[in-house]
């Protein structure tokens, strides 16, 4: 038997032996008294429970829901195609606006491809994203 189950068992006998012992008038205070012990020890294995679902969510910021946080070097970072965006548009700019490169039409033609393959990727992620949320039966 679980040892919560031991003290539980045990904290009813000295409640039952007390009611034995003081008679039937003390009998609705004994009650509420085990009732108490048995409420906040359900209290304490829930919120210990939910504590241990909820330990991997974190909550977005722009969403009232919870989400799986994202956990080592191994899962996509939603930052990492931006900043390598940057780092690759920087010497790109430098190539692309070159006058023998094409000037300034080839500078948009870079940033635009930048841009495009950036917001591509984040119509991707948010389509992902809204694959893995659950269905109710009112969507």
């Amino acid at each position: 038997m679980d040892t919560r189950q031991d003290d539980l068992r045990r904290d009813l006998d000295a409640t039952l032996q007390a009611r034995k012992e003081l008679g039937k008038e003390y009998e609705d205070e004994l009650v509420d008294s085990f009732m108490k012990r048995l409420d906040s020890r359900l209290d304490a294995r829930v919120e210990h429970s939910v504590a241990q679902r909820l330990d991997d969510y974190a909550p977005h910021p722009h969403d009232r829901h919870q989400r799986p946080r994202r956990q080592g070097w191994g899962k996509r970072s939603g930052n990492g195609l931006a900043v390598v965006s940057l780092a690759f548009g920087i010497p790109l700019t430098a190539i692309a606006s070159n006058p023998t490169n094409g000037g300034f039409f080839g500078l948009l033609t870079c940033w635009a491809g930048i841009v495009g393959v950036n917001f591509a990727a984040a119509l991707g992620e948010r389509r992902n994203r809204e694959d893995r949320r659950p269905r109710s039966d009112w969507d």
